[in-house]
C-alpha cells in the first residue's frame, strides 16, 4: 500500500480496468471521494458508494465500459508528494485535444480543469485522465 492516497486511487483504477473488473475498493478519504465525484460527472466511472463505518470506511467504485471497452485509457498523476504542481486558471489547457480531463484541487473544492477555468480558479493539478 502506497502512502499517497491519490496514487492508490490511480493505481486501483488502472489495475481494475486492465483486469476488466466491474468494481474495485479503496480506503475512504474525502479527497478520493471528491475526485471520484468529478470522474463520475465526466463519465469515467459509473458510480461509487461509501461502505463501512469509522476507521473501516471504504469506497466501492463501479467502473464504466462502453461496448466492452474501458472508459479510461490512461491516468497520470501530475502533482506528487515530492513535487507539487500549481496552475493559474490561465495556464489550464485541454488534455488530449479535449478527449481527456484535468482534475484540479481549488479553494472551492476538487473540480475539472474546464470548470476551474470558467470559474477563474487556479489550484493544484492532481491528475490527468483520458
Amino acid at each position: 500500500m502506497v502512502g499517497d492516497k491519490i496514487s492508490n486511487l490511480i493505481i486501483g483504477l488502472k489495475n481494475a480496468y486492465n483486469a476488466k473488473h466491474t468494481t474495485f475498493e479503496l480506503p475512504y478519504t474525502k479527497m478520493n471521494e471528491s475526485i471520484l465525484e468529478a470522474l463520475k460527472k465526466q463519465g469515467f466511472v459509473s458510480d461509487f458508494k461509501q461502505k463501512g463505518k469509522d476507521l473501516k470506511k471504504e469506497l466501492s467504485v463501479t467502473l464504466k465500459y462502453k461496448e466492452g471497452e474501458a472508459a479510461v485509457t490512461d491516468v497520470r498523476r501530475v502533482s506528487k508528494q515530492s513535487k507539487r504542481v500549481y496552475l493559474g486558471y490561465r495556464d489550464i489547457v485541454p488534455v488530449r485535444q479535449g478527449y481527456g480531463v484535468t482534475i484540479i484541487s481549488t479553494p472551492a473544492g476538487v473540480m475539472t480543469g474546464k470548470e476551474a477555468k470558467t470559474k477563474k480558479l487556479g489550484g493544484e493539478e492532481l491528475l490527468k485522465i483520458w
